[in-house]
């Protein structure tokens, strides 16, 4: 039987699970004890913090518990990103996974405090995230170490096409973007680039920090898989200029995108992670290909959001976000495409 509280409705087999868990921990509860809180900030899914006391006096135990978005299976295969999470977690990256239900999963409760829009532009945190980023690159992951963004982002137009109305379909040029994605597929990859198994979701709300420790700790793996590692570093500048827990989460402030001397100094920390000592030229190179990389993730992010639009529930203007997205892929690929190193 589901139970609500706090004005989530608990599925019965996840009540089970939790039970289950709490047994294994030498817990009693009940449902009646269970402490439910909304953590906002998420787009695919809805996420809680659950916790309910223990044996010891002034104590609780505290899970995550991810509800899969509506849709969500248009974006990844669920039962990938499982396996993704769990090797992730033999790697010491990230929660352990602690069971499943089939509305979605319980995980382990990191007791660190996810970073906020301004954590991204403090230099010390940056460069935190610079060296956590580059290490998170370096994984060795099963599978083909071959580069998913161009025939996801094909598979991403085609479910966008089947989807929108005619008027959306005009509205954002969608007969024309199988030729753009095969532009910036001969356009922006190079011999000289670094291929690494990318996060490709690097917003500030998928970052966590431990205040004691310093330490860095990435989540949430959805969409996770090998990519150029350009690819990811401009998909994290390009989410510098977000703040999803405003009024207006879907409003982006192109205003405050990362200028040359900030890239240039996140690189600089990043390609030196682990003792090497790029040249200047190798600086350059990365943040030259970086930049020229927000153009795929703007076209990446736009279908995203048109798709989010028609099958997902979560209260978010995905629509007008996409707008954003290729209003900039617009505006910005003209010069990008122009540059040549």
């Amino acid at each position: 039987m589901a139970v609500k509280t706090n004005g989530f409705t608990i599925p019965e087999e996840l009540i089970k699970l939790l039970l289950s868990l709490a047994s294994n921990w030498g817990d009693m509860i009940d449902s009646n004890t269970l402490k439910v809180v909304h953590l906002s900030g998420a787009m695919t899914n809805e996420v809680y913090r659950i916790s309910w006391p223990t044996k010891m006096a002034n104590d609780s135990r505290t899970v995550l518990v991810r509800i899969y978005g509506e849709g969500a299976d248009r974006f990844f295969n669920r039962n990938d990103e499982i396996r993704t999470f769990e090797c992730l977690s033999r790697h010491g990256q990230g929660p352990h996974l602690l069971g499943q239900f089939p509305e979605g999963r319980v995980e382990e409760f990191i007791h660190a405090r996810t970073l906020s829009a301004v954590d991204l532009r403090d230099p010390v945190v940056s460069a935190l995230i610079a060296s956590k980023v580059k290490d998170f690159h370096n994984l060795d992951m099963p599978g083909p170490k071959t580069v998913v963004l161009w025939d996801r982002m094909r598979n991403w137009l085609s479910q966008a096409r089947s989807l929108c109305t005619r008027e959306h379909a005009r509205e954002f040029c969608l007969d024309a973007l199988e030729d753009e994605i095969c532009v910036l597929e001969t356009e922006l990859w190079g011999e000289h680039q670094d291929l690494g198994f990318c996060h490709n979701d690097l917003q500030y709300g998928n970052i966590m920090i431990n205040e004691k420790t310093r330490s860095i700790t990435i989540i949430d793996y959805e969409y996770a898989s090998y990519n150029p590692v350009a690819y990811d570093l401009a998909n994290h500048f390009c989410e510098m200029v977000a703040n999803y827990h405003s009024n207006t989460p879907h409003v982006l402030n192109y205003s405050v995108y990362p200028g040359l001397e900030e890239r240039q100094r996140f690189v600089q920390v990043y390609l030196s992670s682990g003792g090497n000592q790029p040249s200047d030229n190798e600086v350059d190179q990365l943040v030259h290909d970086t930049e020229k990389y927000t153009l795929a993730n703007h076209l990446f992010w736009g279908l995203w959001g048109i798709i989010s639009a028609y099958v997902n529930n979560i209260e978010f203007d995905y629509m007008e976000y996409a707008r954003q997205r290729f209003e900039q892929y617009w505006l910005r690929k003209p010069r990008l495409l122009g540059l040549r190193y």
